[in-house]
């Protein structure tokens, strides 16, 4: 992990200090850092220059607002968002725990009851943003946290708000919201029941 630019940590000294690069994706990178006002640890994650550019400051600070009304047990809240220098970020919980990725990684293979509570979970968290409006657009292992025995959805800062943007979508640009891939085996394996035979009419 590399340490974070010295203008990153500059841009946000009033309110941040940065300590280290937690990972990287296709959209943003995300920093640990210490929230200086409230005395905790939080992630930071910061948009890429590419992404910044064809989003926008004004338009991402308005779908902000509304990923950040989103209020349920199971989506990962937003702390704070803004403009700093010219980088976008948005400031979430630091979760000690793992992703969904990381224990499907070392598991292998999840038992059916831990895939059925973590389905349920995240399907209902889903429900409630799509509900309120906002789509996450992105959903994938890395994208869901497992903290004191509860999934978490994670990155709904950068979803579309289908509420406010309408038809308008991110892919008026190469760049699409949605960090592309090939489908990908979890690791997990769902076996349909077995279906009963008809009994035959005569």
């Amino acid at each position: 992990m590399t340490e974070p630019p010295s203008s990153l940590q500059h841009a946000l000294s009033d309110r941040y200090r940065l300590e280290r690069e937690l990972g990287e994706g296709g959209m943003a990178v995300v920093y640990l850092a210490h929230d200086l006002r409230h005395d905790r640890k939080v992630a930071i994650k910061v948009l890429k220059p590419e992404l910044a550019a064809v989003l926008g400051a004004e338009r991402f600070v308005k779908e902000i607002r509304t990923t950040a009304a989103l209020q349920h047990p199971h989506i990962l809240p937003l702390f704070d968002s803004g403009n700093a220098d010219g980088f976008l970020f948005y400031v979430m919980p630091f979760v000690e725990g793992e992703s969904l990725r990381a224990k499907l990684e070392r598991e292998t293979q999840l038992g059916v009851n831990d895939a059925m509570v973590i389905a349920c979970e995240v399907a209902d968290a889903l429900d409630y943003a799509h509900r309120h409006g906002v789509i996450h657009r992105d959903i994938k292992p890395e994208n869901i946290l497992l903290h004191d025995g509860q999934a978490l959805v994670a990155d709904f800062g950068i979803a579309l708000a289908a509420s406010k943007a309408g038809k308008s979508r991110m892919t008026e640009t190469s760049m699409s919201l949605g960090t592309p891939s090939s489908p990908k085996r979890s690791g997990t394996r769902a076996t349909a029941p077995a279906r009963r035979p008809r009994p035959s009419r005569r």
